[in-house]
């Protein structure tokens, strides 16, 4: 009997993945951490001309007041993404949408 409990025993991270994954929550906890990624990546002068950030399909959109940097970001988005999965440990991203 002891035995069958032991084996019973789930780690937090699975119980949560669980929890997470049955009430569909993973989405809107992966667009926070994006936002704050987003944040931290890219600083507050960016920041601060960011619109709005959604995320959808492995697609960041990421709507921009200032066409200038708009323009200026487009060159690096390669490289975002991989600033943004570096900081979210996991490669959650695949390209960067700027509106």
């Amino acid at each position: 009997m002891s035995n069958r409990r032991n084996n019973e025993f789930l780690s937090i991270k699975d119980v949560m993945a669980h929890v997470l994954q049955e009430n569909k929550l993973q989405k809107g906890i992966d667009l926070v951490l994006i936002k704050e990624a987003w944040a931290s990546v890219m600083g507050s002068g960016v920041v601060s001309y960011t619109n709005d950030v959604q995320f959808k399909n492995g697609v960041l959109y990421v709507t921009l007041t200032s066409s200038v940097l708009r323009e200026e970001l487009s060159y690096g988005k390669e490289k975002i993404v991989k600033l943004l999965n570096e900081k979210l440990n996991k490669m959650l991203i695949k390209s960067v949408k700027l509106l």
